[in-house]
């Protein structure tokens, strides 16, 4: 039983730690406020929530687990009010989203 909670605890940080990279790949690549808004969010609410998931199987029953618990409340309710408060500001001093009308697939006008 101890080594598929090893396994599994192991499993959810590799995971956590690769939606990590990934939404900081998308922070230095992508172009746009909003989008890179978005990517931001992703690394706040799936990476850090793997993570902390994997390392309260690793801590066990124990009141290290607990604390990390709490942290991940304060993660999920803090991070997506942070990313809606910074895109209204966004929005609110006059940055609008980029919108692309072209669609793929659909052929060229030019």
């Amino acid at each position: 039983m101890n080594a598929v909670v090893d396994a599994l605890s192991w499993a959810l940080i590799v995971a956590g730690s690769a939606f990590c990279v990934i939404g900081a790949l998308g922070l230095v690549r992508l172009r746009g406020f909003f989008v890179r808004t978005h990517a931001a969010s992703v690394v706040d609410s799936a990476g850090a929530g793997l993570l902390l998931l994997g390392l309260v199987l690793q801590a066990g029953p124990t009141l290290v687990a607990v604390k990390l618990l709490m942290i991940g409340l304060l993660i999920f309710f803090t991070s997506p009010t942070a990313t809606h408060a910074l895109a209204r500001a966004a929005r609110v001093r006059g940055l609008d989203p980029e919108v692309h009308t072209e669609q793929r697939g659909s052929p060229s006008n030019s």
